[in-house]
């Protein structure tokens, strides 16, 4: 029996998301944004990394639904190799919002893989929008429902980010720091939006650490926010790394294509996880997935069904990442089929 099937409730399994987010909003960067992906995912078989295409920011004022149809035919290239480009769109109170909504969906609605909803203010706002999502693919005949992720960047949004994260359509929160900062008119000094000011600042952890909780509470994937020093590696490296080890953040955004590989390493397992996690699992699916005894570094521990959970998804982040897996683990977990087996 497969893991998710033997150890995972209905879901529980976290979306099968890339730990990267990467944004671009301009043509040249989305266009390069979609090469890296391929030529990244080519020796995976897998997108490493997620592919935002911003039309938010990245049009100009005037020109939003140009700027839709040259993400809609950026979805719809041969470059999209993974079926793994999404699109941020405005605001659900602003005027392009529903024409934004119609012109993506009814050119790429098959093959986007989510659209972000920015700066809701309430979780009404957030459920507004999703309505009006799925209304417009309701109309237009869509054969499937395109995921939603949401911005978390105002105070009333992360006031009721729990209802939000509960929200079915809902794959994925992420953190707006910089529209958050700015929020407090002045009050969280501008350190609150640097690599290291946003890990201590107590109203900015504070978010971080609500939005990562009610994501785990719901099964959803928290995505971190982003490090604007995108040329200092090494700043980037440690807030990815506090991100994902003391936060509990499974996801991170990217503003500069120097930050994803960065980010991917520092959400990765090490290489002595995976070996433990893979003779654990397997010995545990030759047990029928009963208690076992593993010897770890000359110490002997038991393991039953709760540790199973936290190697199992070591393993999925490993594969997520792109690690080297044992031959073994990768034909009896990963191979076997094309499709997810059933949670």
């Amino acid at each position: 029996m497969h893991p998710r099937q033997a150890l995972l409730d209905t879901g529980e399994s976290l979306p099968d998301l890339p730990v990267c987010d990467h944004y671009a909003g301009v043509e040249v960067r989305m266009r390069k944004s979609l090469a890296l992906q391929a030529a990244m995912g080519k020796a995976h078989g897998r997108a490493l990394f997620d592919a935002t295409l911003d039309a938010e920011d990245g049009a100009p004022v005037g020109g939003e639904l140009e700027h839709v149809a040259l993400i809609a035919e950026l979805v719809n290239s041969a470059d999209n190799c993974f079926d793994r480009v999404g699109a941020r769109v405005h605001p659900v109170d602003h005027p392009a919002f529903e024409a934004e909504v119609d012109h993506l969906l009814s050119r790429c609605g098959e093959r986007l893989a989510y659209l972000m909803l920015p700066k809701p203010r309430d979780a009404r706002d957030a459920e507004i929008g999703i309505e009006r999502i799925d209304a417009i693919a309701r109309s237009l005949g869509l054969s499937r429902q395109v995921p939603v992720h949401v911005l978390i960047e105002t105070h009333g949004a992360l006031h009721e980010v729990d209802r939000i994260a509960a929200h079915p359509r809902v794959e994925s929160l992420s953190f707006g720091l910089m529209d958050f900062v700015s929020a407090h008119r002045g009050a969280i000094g501008s350190g609150g939006m640097s690599a290291g000011g946003q890990f201590s600042h107590p109203l900015v952890v504070r978010a971080k650490l609500e939005i990562a909780a009610a994501c785990h509470r719901h099964a959803k994937t928290p995505s971190h926010c982003v490090v604007t020093e995108f040329k200092d590696r090494v700043a980037l490296g440690q807030a990815a790394r506090r991100a994902a080890h003391e936060l509990g953040y499974t996801r991170m955004w990217s503003i500069h294509p120097d930050q994803i590989e960065p980010i991917v390493q520092a959400f990765a397992p090490d290489a002595d996880e995976i070996d433990a996690a893979s003779e654990i699992l397997l010995a545990a699916q030759a047990a029928q997935w009963g208690p076992i005894r593993h010897r770890t570094r000359g110490i002997d521990t038991l393991h039953d069904r709760a540790s199973y959970r936290y190697f199992w998804h070591v393993l999925e982040r490993a594969h997520r990442t792109g690690c080297a897996l044992p031959d073994e683990v990768a034909r009896a977990f990963f191979r076997v089929s094309t499709e997810r087996p059933p949670a």
